[in-house]
C-alpha cells in the first residue's frame, strides 16, 4: 500500500517557500466540506442578488407613491407605474457571473451593466468593486458568517452604499 502526499503552498516569499504537508486522506476527508462551503457561498450570492432587487423595487414603489401623495401633476403616470411594478416587476436585474476566484455581482438596468460587488467563491468574502474586473482592497463582509450575512441582506441597497467602510 502506498501513501500519497500532496504539498499545499501556504505562503510564498522570494526568500523562502513555506509548505504544509497534507496526506491524501486528509485531502479526501475535507473535500466534501469544501464543496459544501462553495455551494453555500453560491446560494448566499443568489440571495444577495434577490435582496438587491427587492431593495430597488421597494425604492421605486416609494418614489411613485410619494409623487402620488404629494399631488404631482402626473398622478396617472405614477399610478400606472405602480401597477406595472406590482404586475411585472422593475426593469432592473441583479445576477452574478462566476469567475475563477470571484462571483461578480452585476446590475443591469436594460441599457447599462455595472459591477455591484465581488464575492470570493471559496471564502464568501464580499468586496466593493474597484473596476469591472477587480475588487477593491479590503473585505467588507463575509456571507458565511450568519450575523454578517443577515445584516447584509437587511441593509443591502441597490446603489452599494452598504459596501463603504464605516
Amino acid at each position: 500500500m502506498s501513501l500519497f502526499v500532496i504539498t499545499k503552498l501556504v505562503s510564498f516569499s522570494p526568500l523562502f517557500l513555506t509548505t504544509e504537508m497534507t496526506t491524501f486522506s486528509d485531502f479526501v476527508a475535507t473535500k466534501p466540506m469544501k464543496e459544501e462551503q462553495i455551494s453555500n457561498v453560491e446560494h448566499y450570492t443568489v440571495m444577495l442578488c434577490d435582496a438587491l432587487y427587492m431593495d430597488k423595487k421597494q425604492q421605486d414603489i416609494r418614489y411613485h407613491q410619494q409623487c402620488i401623495d404629494q399631488g404631482m401633476d402626473s398622478i396617472p403616470y405614477h399610478v400606472e407605474q405602480l401597477e406595472r411594478i406590482n404586475n411585472e416587476g422593475i426593469g432592473y436585474e441583479f445576477y452574478f457571473k462566476k469567475g475563477r476566484k470571484y462571483h461578480k455581482v452585476i446590475m443591469n438596468d436594460g441599457t447599462q451593466r455595472s459591477v455591484h460587488c465581488f464575492v470570493d467563491i471559496n471564502t464568501g468574502d464580499v468586496y466593493k468593486s474597484a473596476s469591472w474586473n477587480a475588487p477593491a482592497k479590503g473585505v467588507r463582509f463575509n456571507l458565511l458568517d450568519e450575523a454578517q450575512r443577515e445584516w447584509v441582506y437587511e441593509n443591502a441597497d441597490w446603489s452599494g452604499g452598504y459596501l463603504y467602510k464605516r
